[in-house]
């Protein structure tokens, strides 16, 4: 319990030294590290609809339309993915890519804070007094591109609601969901990959993705929020006869490679090539 609540802690921190400026210029510089690109840092197409949930939270305040504006102000290459993922309606899958990546992280963000779900009610986690409430956390105090506190539309809008089933089926996968810059998994959303995982796990198991899948399009997303770090958990991977693309991606997003402790592990295993930590901005 101490280390979830130190990297809770670290995660608020971090945010607001201005964690959330780089996720605007991640983009820019993302392929500035000598760290190469795996196979899975390609675009990713998931099959589920976005559509104009972006709008809506810009409607109901979630999203700040001039602040989340002047985030986005000096990427003119994001212009018309700024148009119609926060602001318009888009048809079809959602394509998340390199250059996205950021984008679509804090759009995911705001939703998955946003959304009604039980799993931001546990008493266990997100809820527990002893973390001093969910406010404390850098996916919800570290959000501010909303009208008004964040908290003030956490877990308070019915955008996609799941049956039990569906409900069951997020449950599991995000106990199983770790990522490089906290010990929590998604089911504990205390940082912003966290909080956009947990969005992008509701929607895919609203759109009927099977379990499989989830696990196998979570980690594509997650090798395009943090580079470098899957990048490192691949030369690891291939010095072992395997690689990403062949692995279990239920086994590498698990506690032993994808959680902060464990790719420290296998970081500190392979030869390093200029790599660092991951934080909880991208």
């Amino acid at each position: 319990m101490e280390n979830i609540k130190k990297y809770a802690g670290v995660a608020v921190l971090l945010v607001a030294l201005g964690g959330i400026v780089l996720l605007a210029n991640a983009a820019q510089s993302r392929h500035s590290s000598v760290e190469p690109q795996t196979q899975l840092q390609a675009s990713v197409d998931i099959p589920v609809s976005w559509g104009d949930l972006g709008a809506q939270l810009v409607v109901l305040g979630v999203i700040d339309k001039t602040k989340f504006g002047a985030l986005y102000a000096s990427r003119p290459d994001l212009a018309n993915d700024l148009q119609q993922l926060a602001y318009g309606t888009t048809t079809g899958d959602l394509i998340i890519t390199s250059d996205n990546a950021g984008l679509v992280l804090n759009l995911l963000w705001a939703f998955g804070l946003a959304n009604k779900n039980p799993i931001l009610e546990d008493k266990t986690q997100m809820m527990n007094p002893a973390y001093g409430g969910a406010n404390s956390f850098a996916s919800t105090g570290g959000w501010t591109l909303s009208k008004g506190d964040a908290m003030t539309h956490y877990d308070k809008h019915a955008l996609v609601q799941l049956t039990a089933a569906e409900q069951a089926t997020v449950d599991r996968v995000a106990a199983n969901i770790y990522r490089p810059c906290c010990d929590n998994p998604t089911h504990f959303p205390d940082c912003n990959h966290g909080m956009a995982m947990l969005g992008l796990l509701e929607l895919m198991a609203k759109a009927g993705v099977s379990e499989p899948d989830m696990y196998r399009y979570a980690l594509r997303v997650q090798a395009l929020w943090f580079p470098q770090q899957y990048a490192t958990i691949e030369r690891y991977l291939k010095s072992r006869g395997s690689s990403l693309a062949t692995a279990d991606p239920k086994e590498i997003l698990g506690k032993q490679y994808s959680s902060a402790s464990g790719f420290a592990a296998i970081q500190a295993q392979v030869q390093p090539q200029g790599g660092s930590g991951a934080q909880c901005s991208v």
